[in-house]
């Protein structure tokens, strides 16, 4: 199967996914112990810490911080856009858990 002239498998590589998931789970235990006091659980972590990643990823883009980021750099990046949606989400439920 290909996708715009790439083939699938070569987007989808296990290697990158299981390193998808590590990066949203530590950024997303950072975040919520910083932002809430403590974890939400290892899929609530891996779950904001993903969805952290694409935000980051967009304000770093946005804002041209441009570059290839390591490992610890993709956490950091992920890790703001995490926090980010933890307070966005705290100030919206008025803080409930």
């Amino acid at each position: 199967m290909q996708f715009q002239g790439i083939h699938i498998g070569v987007l989808l590589q296990p290697g990158d996914i299981i390193a998808w998931l590590l990066v949203g789970l530590i950024s997303g235990y950072i975040a919520s112990l910083l932002v809430r006091g403590r974890g939400l659980g290892c899929l609530g972590n891996t779950v904001v810490g993903l969805i952290g990643a694409v935000i980051g990823g967009y304000l770093a883009s946005a804002l041209n911080i441009g570059g290839t980021y390591h490992f610890c750099g993709t956490i950091f990046i992920s890790f703001l856009g995490a926090a980010l949606l933890l307070v966005i989400l705290k100030l919206l439920t008025g803080g409930r858990s």
